[in-house]
């Protein structure tokens, strides 16, 4: 069975109370019961965690699913804060080694010294603005993806420890689009992406 570690990245914040992020956590969690062939865990941020215990989580898993809302165009403090302390938590713990260079040629190999090689990482966010926003002429975005734009230095700090990308998954207009028929579409088009993306595996 493949192991999957699921990240809740939501917290409360202003008018935010993470409902949406849960619900994504919660969809991706019931694709996987519901499948028979994946061993979970889970951590929701928001929830008192142990720093060794998360980096043995890592170490353990086959895929890592990040679910995050984007505030400001990047990831919300807490959800950053995580990060940074189990990963650095993880230093010659199975995250990472160095960052790959050495001293006698420090120019060359920076990025490589990651400790979680054959793994993969999946990720999705959720955004105010609309898909329309990244990809029209003019609009806000200027034709740059979430992932080529806003998240494009998360990708390279999964690509550091030595995990592989697999497909994104963006979540748009949820604010102001967020009907219950809006919902019903997100998650069908969502368990579509679930279930390409994890018979490949």
């Amino acid at each position: 069975m493949k192991k999957i570690f699921i990240i809740n990245g939501s917290q409360n914040f202003a008018h935010s109370g993470g409902k949406f992020n849960q619900t994504v956590t919660d969809w991706t969690i019931e694709y996987l019961t519901n499948s028979k062939q994946f061993e979970i865990k889970t951590t929701d941020i928001k929830q008192d965690f142990n720093l060794d215990e998360e980096v043995e989580k890592f170490v353990w898993a086959d895929v890592v699913v990040y679910h995050t809302p984007v505030w400001w165009f990047q990831l919300p403090n807490l959800f950053k804060k995580y990060i940074d302390d189990v990963f650095t938590a993880g230093h010659n713990k199975g995250i990472y080694k160095s960052d790959g260079r050495t001293r006698t040629n420090p120019d060359i190999n920076y990025g490589t010294g990651g400790q979680l090689h054959g793994r993969k990482y999946m990720l999705t966010t959720s955004w105010n603005a609309p898909a329309t926003a990244f990809i029209l002429p003019g609009e806000f975005f200027e034709e740059t993806s979430v992932d080529d734009g806003a998240m494009f230095g998360f990708h390279k700090m999964n690509k550091f420890t030595g995990m592989e990308k697999l497909n994104s998954f963006h979540f748009h207009d949820v604010e102001k689009g967020a009907t219950a028929e809006n919902i019903v579409i997100f998650k069908e088009n969502y368990t579509k992406h679930l279930e390409k993306t994890f018979k490949t595996l």
